[in-house]
């Protein structure tokens, strides 16, 4: 799970006078609360989304398609052959190549960082400051925005979020990890207001059979 969810998160040093990144820092704050309000008013959502991860140390260029369902801090992922269900008690993750389920306990403190919190992730731990604002071919807008984590320890520096300025939606976000590893997740297509059952964020062990479970609770 590290090696999927460390991806989604952020550290340099922001120069200027204190003035002026004060002013960035502003405006910052209203583009992120604007977006995170958007999608806390949503009682759940589901997103398609692509992932890709790029190195030029290690010549590394994959990508692959996703889907996550969202209700609350609840949430069920699907990106190559990997499940992630996620209740807020318990955390399963099964592959699917190994018919094998990890079981452990959900840590809200871990540091991973999933596409079911980045909406939320920069109101803890993060400084952030006014990237660039950027357009495309359909004529939408979009501020580009950096968190920055105070913990220098981890191992990435930065996250990029792009986000529409007139509808606050996120449209993509890259992590730069220390090591050159860059990971950028692009939503395809959202979906609010989904109808989703908690039983959904549970993972039964019915619906795969002879799965190797290996409990670490």
């Amino acid at each position: 799970m590290k090696k999927l969810f460390f991806p989604l998160v952020v550290l340099i040093s922001i120069i200027g006078s204190t003035s002026a990144q004060s002013t960035k820092d502003s405006k910052v704050e209203a583009v992120l609360n604007g977006m995170s309000e958007r999608y806390k008013s949503f009682k759940s959502f589901e997103a398609d989304f692509t992932y890709a991860i790029e190195s030029t140390q290690e010549k590394i260029k994959d990508s692959q398609e996703g889907n996550i369902i969202v209700k609350g801090e609840k949430f069920r992922l699907r990106i190559g052959d990997q499940e992630v269900f996620n209740n807020m008690n318990t955390v399963w993750t099964y592959l699917k190549g190994e018919n094998e389920v990890t079981i452990t306990d959900y840590d809200p403190d871990s540091g991973d960082i999933t596409p079911a919190e980045v909406y939320n992730m920069y109101k803890k731990g993060f400084k952030y400051t006014f990237a660039d604002e950027t357009g495309e071919a359909d004529t939408k807008l979009y501020d580009v925005v950096d968190l920055i984590p105070e913990d220098r320890n981890l191992n990435y520096f930065k996250v990029r979020l792009v986000i529409d300025k007139k509808t606050k939606d996120l449209k993509s976000w890259k992590v730069f990890e220390k090591n050159g590893r860059r990971f950028l997740y692009t939503i395809v297509k959202f979906t609010p207001n989904v109808a989703v059952k908690d039983s959904d964020f549970t993972f039964d062990k019915t619906k795969y059979p002879k799965v190797k479970i290996v409990d670490l609770r």
